[in-house]
């Protein structure tokens, strides 16, 4: 279901036993997560009746066995469990489940799962959580295994990325809902600076308005360069994560935005390249979250605010230590050839994004 069912179904019938979350949009399973909360724990609650667990550190039976016991200071219980794909066997065992389409040598912690969703605990909301994975290119096939793997619940949220026409809906709504007028120029730019992420398009329109309330002006396109200075930034990363997912028309669409932003190409290379060594350096380490990256790269003299960090873990959890290695290659190449002697800046960029896509 969308997430706009999801909150419709929670309106009119309440909550289910049990959900998985799926794909890695942010901003609509915040509201759906906010939603949740509020209807299943009431004043009071909040402590006693949220329980987080995270499936890199915990195993999948023991959030089972967990959901089934009675809790003795709360009646109702909302039990979040991040990184559901930690959970899917790995090695020999995910090979044999491959090789198995029956579904007769299920692991155990399935099975577990299974018998929960046919009897789940009153009161008990369970929620799994599963943001790494997107619904196209490489990430596809994974995301296909994880469904697979839960099949048992029924009721699965899918949050995909917005489109461009959804994230100008949403910067009109959120626009108007704050007052601040926008032009369709200056909506359209702001779109493309944030590349329809809609975290960062709340973010920025929230800072937008605070700027026309204190001025009394109209937001105009000279403005929104100046006050989102780093839009080129998040458009790299953005870069990054369609490279990663082979997304080659969303790669050069995003590359055609960088130009048309008047990006310097072989900076905008160099960025990249350092994304990529860096997340190369966080996979080789194991990090296993933006605040262990944000550690890691700090203890080495490194400076690492929080969003980069993000960013950086991202890129790792996205990029095999292969890919990761070739994209580094790539960038080496397409570095050299942009200081060629007069080189076609977009054309080297494109080959880059084909080789690293093909």
């Amino acid at each position: 279901m969308t997430p706009d069912q999801f909150l419709r179904n929670l309106e009119r019938q309440g909550p289910d036993p049990v959900y998985l979350f799926v794909g890695p949009e942010t901003y609509r399973r915040t509201a759906c997560r906010r939603q949740l909360t509020a209807r299943v724990l009431g004043p009071g609650e909040m402590d006693e009746g949220l329980t987080r667990h995270s499936l890199d550190e915990a195993a999948l039976s023991e959030v089972v066995d967990d959901a089934r016991a009675m809790s003795l200071f709360a009646s109702n219980r909302l039990i979040w469990v991040s990184m559901a794909e930690a959970a899917l066997p790995r090695g020999r065992a995910a090979a044999a489940e491959d090789d198995d389409d029956s579904g007769s040598s299920k692991p155990a912690s399935i099975e577990a799962l299974a018998s929960y969703c046919k009897d789940p605990t009153p009161g008990t909301v369970l929620v799994f959580d599963a943001h790494k994975w997107d619904f196209e290119g490489e990430d596809k096939a994974k995301l296909e295994r994880l469904l697979k793997f839960y099949s048992p619940i029924t009721s699965t949220v899918e949050f995909r990325s917005f489109t461009p026409p959804e994230a100008r809906q949403l910067a009109q709504t959120l626009a108007a809902e704050s007052r601040l007028s926008l032009g369709q120029a200056e909506l359209d730019l702001l779109v493309e600076a944030t590349a329809c992420e809609a975290v960062r398009i709340a973010s920025e329109i929230e800072k937008l308005a605070l700027y026309s309330t204190a001025t009394g002006a109209k937001i105009t396109e000279a403005d929104l360069a100046a006050l989102v200075p780093d839009a080129q930034e998040t458009t790299i990363f953005n870069l990054v994560n369609a490279l990663a997912r082979r997304d080659r028309t969303q790669s050069m669409e995003l590359l055609d935005t960088l130009i048309r932003a008047g990006e310097y190409l072989p900076l905008a290379l160099t960025f990249l390249g350092g994304v990529f060594r860096m997340a190369l350096a966080a996979r080789e380490q194991s990090l296993r979250s933006s605040q262990d990256v944000q550690n890691y790269f700090q203890r080495q003299g490194v400076p690492m605010w929080r969003s980069r960090a993000e960013q950086i873990y991202a890129a790792s959890a996205r990029f095999s230590k292969e890919k990761l290695e070739k994209a580094i290659q790539f960038t080496f190449e397409a570095d050299r050839d942009l200081k060629s002697s007069r080189p076609d800046d977009r054309l080297v960029m494109e080959t880059f994004i084909l080789r690293l896509t093909g």
